[in-house]
């Protein structure tokens, strides 16, 4: 059905910048939106991200404003995540995921909340260093 894989993330000083990609195989599933989540040791899982794919409406938690950038490149069904002044506190899991669905389904939203997602990928480790 759905594939997602995430690459690009690693270690980094504090004040450094990285770049998340999500690869997404969808065969004939298409998302209405997609976003990036995280997850630090002995918190819950947030939403950091989310991006309409017909729209390009992005929300962010007020957290990484100024600093994460979500973007989608539809051409190479690709979701990214530039990172940038990064911060201790911004050390966690990170996971791409969209909500895919067989038909023309439309919604002007992108939310923010991990129950509105049905796929999800396996995470990539995001550490920040001071």
């Amino acid at each position: 059905q759905v594939q997602l894989v995430e690459s690009g993330g690693g270690s980094v000083q504090s004040g450094g910048s990285l770049r998340l990609s999500c690869a997404a195989s969808a065969y004939t599933y298409r998302s209405a939106y997609m976003g990036w989540f995280r997850k630090a040791p002995g918190k819950q899982r947030e939403g950091v991200a989310s991006i309409n794919t017909g729209t390009g409406l992005a929300n962010y938690v007020d957290s990484v404003k100024g600093r994460f950038t979500i973007s989608q490149d539809n051409a190479k069904n690709t979701l990214y995540l530039q990172m940038n002044g990064l911060k201790v506190e911004d050390t966690a899991m990170y996971y791409c995921a969209g909500y895919f669905r067989g038909d023309n389904y439309y919604t002007r939203g992108a939310p923010l909340g991990q129950a509105a997602y049905n796929y999800w990928g396996q995470g990539i480790q995001v550490t920040v260093s001071s």
